[in-house]
């Protein structure tokens, strides 16, 4: 390896990133480190990450955030040109279009200029929050004075599709990515918390699987439950983007988790599940076949994306 290599870190305030930050930190070469923050982030994630470095004596991690401006005056000309063309109620297109300026939060605008949430079948969420953000505000700039790589907090053993990733690999952006601790167990990441008298985000003691999106779009029926009960601020949240993004599309309709319907549910027969029907019956034993589908040991649920900057629920 070449001694004019510039070293990212991709950190999450996850315990995988933060032990490759650790690791980068042995190394003893300079680096960069740097968090995507989706604007769906937990408070304790945040200050997390802030204070890390003080804690470690590491370089401070650096923040990026995707701003949808540009797609959100895009979409509001389509609305404004094209829905009055497909019979749309003009009281509903005036509302819509209103709707499609910056809020100031990515994850929002994200959502206001596609005119739904991201899901499973439909991810675009990684891409267009995290992805893309740090290659072309970070990654971008960095190859501009030589080569990057970049280190990535991915292990094997976390998901069957994470396990058939290469350790090192070239990425789209010219970067070069490297997984180093992807060999690694669990106990293997916590032991290196230890080395360093490192105490791991918090939330993993408040019974959380994972730190990163509150809720993710791949939380399990448990995850969303101990959501609810801890932080009931953060569906809230949700029930209010469910609200603002329903409002901004022609269908009047969106749901944060898929739009499926319960069939248990005699009184609302067809009527998608919105996220206050999803933590009633998160709350219960029982539930509806089709949100035990999606809800149930989701495999793999963290993003597909090569460079894994989401995390996998352990």
């Amino acid at each position: 390896m070449t001694s004019n290599v510039q070293h990212l870190i991709s950190v999450s305030g996850g315990k995988d990133s933060t032990a490759v930050y650790l690791m980068a930190l042995e190394s003893g070469r300079p680096f960069r480190a740097v968090f995507a923050d989706t604007g769906n982030e937990h408070e304790l994630t945040l200050e997390y990450l802030a204070r890390l470095p003080e804690r470690t004596g590491g370089p401070k991690i650096e923040t990026v955030r995707a701003d949808f401006t540009l797609q959100l005056a895009r979409h509001r000309e389509y609305v404004l040109r094209e829905w009055p063309k497909q019979g749309i109620p003009d009281q509903v297109v005036q509302e819509a279009a209103a709707l499609h300026e910056p809020t100031g939060n990515p994850f929002l605008d994200l959502c206001i200029s596609k005119g739904r949430f991201p899901s499973r079948m439909a991810q675009f969420c990684t891409g267009e929050l995290k992805e893309i953000p740090i290659t072309t505000q970070v990654v971008g700039p960095m190859l501009k004075g030589g080569p990057v790589l970049q280190w990535l907090g991915i292990r094997a053993e976390e998901s069957a599709n994470r396990a058939m990733q290469p350790r090192f690999n070239r990425h789209e952006s010219g970067s070069m990515v490297w997984r180093p601790i992807f060999r690694w167990e669990l106990a293997q990441v916590w032991k290196q918390h230890s080395r360093h008298r490192l105490a791991p985000n918090p939330l993993y003691a408040m019974g959380m699987g994972r730190v990163g999106c509150m809720p993710c779009i791949n939380c399990r029926k448990s995850e969303l439950r101990s959501i609810a009960d801890r932080f009931p601020d953060h569906i809230d949240r949700i029930e209010r983007w469910e609200n603002v993004v329903s409002a901004a599309n022609k269908r009047r309709s969106a749901t944060f988790f898929p739009a499926v319907t319960d069939p248990t549910d005699a009184e609302r027969p067809g009527t998608y599940s919105r996220i206050r029907t999803l933590i009633e019956w998160s709350r219960t034993t029982r539930g509806g076949r089709q949100f035990g589908m999606f809800f149930d040991e989701q495999p793999g649920g963290g993003c597909s994306s090569d460079l894994g900057l989401c995390e996998v629920a352990s």
